[in-house]
């Protein structure tokens, strides 16, 4: 898994990019060290990496946020890692914000930045091969008919959903399990409402819960994750 996945890291200090790199060959992974934003953005263009270290703070125009942004508008499923200063707790939040998947505080113990890159890469890729597509999906109390596009309820009622309510639920349902930006969400769904910027998802979220939930007010199905935004829990049946 490891040795033939595509990492790549974005680290503008010489010193850091090859003391890190280095640490990661140790252990079986083979990097691809870049030393600016400019030249992921390049490489991404080509072949999206699987998994992307980046250092928070570049001295360029776009900082790791910005390129965690962009790469996370482009791929759902790469695994993104920020690499920042120990106690930053605001780096942190904002990295999860901005489509991460976890960060590692420098000075790093190289077993734990290690333990890491592997947990994500097995979260986000290299990907099985995909299962058959669905046409249906059970998602709470309701079966969701992609082909249809109506939510079946539980009491065997249609009901039609808004485009951007569908876009939506189907998006939940392509990334199951995993912790999704609200800026993220609205970047990658194309409808616009006439709603307040920061709270279009929170609204759509609430209607599609009303749908959804057993009981609206303790969401079990599209459950919230505080300082970031929201995750879809797949039925266990």
């Amino acid at each position: 898994m490891s040795g033939s996945s595509k990492i790549v890291l974005v680290e503008d200090e010489a010193f850091q990019r090859q003391v890190i790199s280095e640490c990661l060959v140790e252990h079986g992974l083979r990097p691809i060290a870049l030393a600016s934003g400019t030249e992921l953005k390049r490489l991404a263009q080509r072949v999206m990496p699987d998994l992307a270290l980046l250092d928070v703070h570049l001295n360029e125009a776009e900082d790791g946020f910005a390129l965690a942004r962009w790469l996370r508008s482009r791929s759902a499923r790469i695994g993104i890692i920020m690499l920042t200063v120990a106690g930053d707790t605001i780096d942190r939040v904002v990295g999860l914000e901005s489509g991460a998947d976890d960060y590692v505080t420098k000075p790093f113990e190289p077993r734990e930045l290690v333990a890491r890159v592997k947990a994500v890469l097995r979260r986000a890729g290299p990907a099985a091969p995909p299962p058959p597509r669905l046409t249906q999906m059970r998602v709470g109390t309701a079966i969701l008919d992609l082909q249809r596009r109506v939510l079946v309820l539980a009491d065997g009622a249609s009901s039609n959903l808004a485009a951007s309510e569908f876009d939506l639920l189907r998006l939940f349902v392509e990334n199951p399990n995993r912790p999704l930006s609200r800026d993220w969400l609205l970047e990658t769904i194309a409808h616009r409402e006439a709603e307040a910027f920061d709270r279009a998802i929170d609204n759509r979220v609430m209607r599609l819960r009303r749908k959804l939930e057993r009981d609206p007010g303790k969401p079990e199905v599209i459950r919230s994750v505080r300082g970031v935004g929201y995750m879809f829990i797949p039925s266990a049946d």
